[in-house]
């Protein structure tokens, strides 16, 4: 069905909820960054889908017949939570050992150009364009320039981080768009109970990967900037994430949501600047500037107002 003018119109308060979801979502990358420090990655994944699960479940108190639909579905809600949070959140945060919260905000901005390839091999109805075949080629020559000169590192003794934590992030991406392809078939469902049920089938899945690989029992208590970080991660970056993405589309529609999209990089690598004292090398802001070129090519909204009439 397509959408009504209303529904897709962006006024101010929706630019400012977008903007937000931009920070709160960019700032998942800073915290994880601060939390990995001192949380094995795969107890970092069960506590921040654990804790978001429980405070949605919260949230929807039994509303949207939530438990007959995860009753009726829990094997879909078992692979989408594997995809979507299980595996990208796994590798995201084994990278984030080694490489900052800006440059992993970056590798995972490619989301939308692997969603684009894998909904045009998947699906009948999403094929490539070539304005979509251009951004994807941007986005991926962006990711080329970042991860790249990493892959002669250990030739040229660069000592910067190893490769395999850059490519991890990409490979997180690609889960992710396999994940938004195949969420398509919960069309129907309350995006609460998507959400809800998501996230506890991965907490279901992550609970014996965190039990055999890291005895959480035996692991000392992390500091309180770490306890915090957890906490964000899964409270806010996650569980009110998803309830303000939600909102967001309900308002203005998946097309414009997707901005978002573009605001995360910046928000994690600011946050990862002024409390973390990271910083972006020339050839990272290159990188960067392509990737974000690709989305807006791959978006097309931009393009389209530039043709004439």
């Amino acid at each position: 069905m397509q959408q009504s003018a209303t529904a897709t119109r962006m006024n101010a308060r929706t630019w400012g909820l977008l903007a937000l979801l931009g920070m709160i979502w960019g700032g998942s990358f800073f915290f994880a960054r601060i939390a990995v420090a001192h949380v094995p990655p795969a107890t970092l994944v069960l506590l921040r889908v654990g804790i978001a699960a429980l405070a949605l479940h919260v949230y929807i108190a039994g509303r949207f017949d939530i438990y007959a639909t995860l009753r009726a579905r829990w094997r879909a809600f078992l692979l989408l939570g594997l995809v979507n949070n299980a595996v990208p959140h796994m590798l995201i945060f084994l990278g984030q050992t080694q490489i900052g919260a800006g440059l992993a905000s970056i590798l995972n901005a490619t989301t939308p150009i692997f969603t684009v390839l894998i909904a045009n091999r998947m699906t009948a109805d999403e094929k490539l364009s070539p304005e979509k075949i251009a951004g994807c080629l941007i986005g991926l020559l962006g990711t080329a320039v970042l991860i790249g000169p990493r892959a002669l590192a250990p030739f040229a003794g660069d000592g910067g981080p190893p490769l395999w934590a850059l490519v991890l992030p990409v490979l997180a991406a690609a889960s992710y768009g396999l994940a938004a392809t195949y969420g398509k078939r919960f069309r129907g469902v309350a995006p609460p109970v998507i959400a809800a049920g998501q996230l506890s089938a991965s907490t279901l899945l992550m609970l014996p990967v965190s039990l055999m690989l890291d005895s959480p029992w035996q692991l000392a208590l992390p500091p309180l900037s770490a306890i915090l970080a957890v906490l964000a991660l899964a409270l806010l970056s996650t569980a009110y994430g998803y309830i303000l993405f939600f909102r967001i589309m309900a308002a203005a529609g998946a097309t414009n949501t997707s901005l978002v999209t573009l605001l995360v990089p910046p928000s994690a690598i600011l946050s990862g600047m002024l409390f973390l004292g990271e910083r972006l090398t020339p050839l990272g802001i290159l990188g960067m500037m392509l990737v974000l070129l690709g989305l807006v090519v791959l978006d097309g909204r931009a393009l389209a107002r530039l043709r004439p009439a």
